[in-house]
């Protein structure tokens, strides 16, 4: 095994077993004790379905990642360099991880669980893992410690509650992952840099074997949702290595692509909906955080598409971001204006499609009226 990808094969490959292993057992565990996700006015689905599928996800990434690394070490006879960010990570990791499933299993209160994700995403930036530059964000550079370290909690918090409440049908928390996995794939292969690469690509694995019976499941009654302890970990993981590919980059006198552009590219649509939905409730009086039916896979359902559909849309517009702002910073265009282009497509394709929910309610309120008897 001699080349640099083969790890990468194998890391993807355990992770995909693993998973596929594991998830026939966490179903059967889910229905001997109840464990299910029950349909309700804002949920799309109408059948209760197992809810513990993201279980699988850091047993199966600390397999993955174990073996490939002891196959590196037994092949090249060199330790990789497992920096101790990378160490207490997995600390973090270990509490989101316990507070997802906690969730899943008792409930958690929101403001408790909020604590704890705090508490979790505090690891990163104790062990110096920081967002302490905005690479020209608003003519921005370096930013002191006092700014960085609470800037990286809140990005991090951002983006786990982000993943975490974009999972709101059938493979799009778990989709939008595994782009964001896949590029990273790329891009730490592209760095030669085998401990995140191996970790990308284990949880690649696991991502896409869950989504076989998160999407196809129902064939073989073999359907199941990761629930919160998978969305996230998943947000966790796509957090640091993002943060980490920031801070590799900059050091990086050989590329000149703007550090922060494609984790920021990465992450646009889930975070946009957050924020959206977010101001949107507060503008209606309503708490932040009060569930409803504003999300943009709701809002693509209300147009007329299916679950299916919605969910292409979506990770169309995930790919139409991060292609479209790698071109415009090939055009040498700023962060600044890239990041107000994004929000007005963003806005745009919002417009365009209130517009024809309009046009189909008005279609179905006449059609109606046309039934009526006088």
């Amino acid at each position: 095994m001699s080349s640099y990808w083969s790890y990468i094969f194998l890391a993807f490959f355990i992770g995909a077993v693993a998973t596929a292993v594991a998830i026939p057992l966490i179903i059967a565990f889910c229905r001997k004790f109840g464990y299910y996700d029950q349909p309700n006015q804002r949920k799309v689905h109408k059948q209760a379905i197992p809810r513990l599928g993201g279980m699988a996800f850091l047993p199966s990434l600390a397999l993955s990642f174990a073996v490939t690394m002891l196959v590196y070490y037994a092949q090249t006879m060199s330790y990789a360099d497992f920096h101790y960010t990378a160490a207490l990570m997995v600390i973090g990791s270990a509490i989101i991880f316990v507070v997802g499933g906690m969730d899943d299993l008792l409930d958690l209160p929101a403001n408790l669980k909020f604590v704890i994700l705090g508490i979790g995403s505090l690891v990163l930036p104790i062990c110096n893992l920081t967002l302490d530059n905005l690479h020209g964000i608003f003519g921005l550079t370096v930013v002191p410690v006092w700014v960085a370290y609470p800037l990286t909690v809140l990005v991090i918090m951002t983006i786990v509650n982000a993943i975490n409440l974009i999972d709101g049908i059938d493979g799009l928390a778990s989709g939008i992952s595994a782009i964001c996995l896949a590029v990273f794939v790329y891009l730490y292969a592209d760095l030669r840099n085998i401990v995140f690469v191996v970790m990308a690509a284990g949880l690649l694995g696991a991502v896409l074997a869950f989504m076989g019976f998160n999407l196809f499941g129902k064939v073989g009654k073999m359907k199941i949702f990761m629930g919160d302890a998978g969305s996230l970990i998943l947000g966790y993981v796509l957090a640091y290595l993002a943060i980490k590919y920031m801070m590799v980059t900059e050091q990086d006198i050989y590329t000149d692509i703007n550090p922060i552009l494609i984790p920021y590219s990465l992450f646009i649509v889930p975070v946009f909906d957050l924020v959206r939905v977010a101001l949107t409730r507060l503008a209606s009086g309503e708490q932040m955080f009060h569930a409803d039916q504003r999300h943009i896979h709701h809002i693509m359902m209300r147009c007329g598409l299916t679950m299916h559909q919605a969910l292409a849309v979506i990770l169309g517009l995930v790919a139409f971001f991060i292609f479209g702002n790698l071109i415009l910073d090939d055009m040498h265009v700023p962060i600044t204006i890239i990041i107000f282009l994004d929000i007005a497509i963003y806005l745009l394709f919002f417009v365009v499609a209130f517009v024809v929910i309009d046009r189909k309610e008005s279609l179905r309120e006449m059609m109606d009226s046309e039934l009526i008897p006088f």
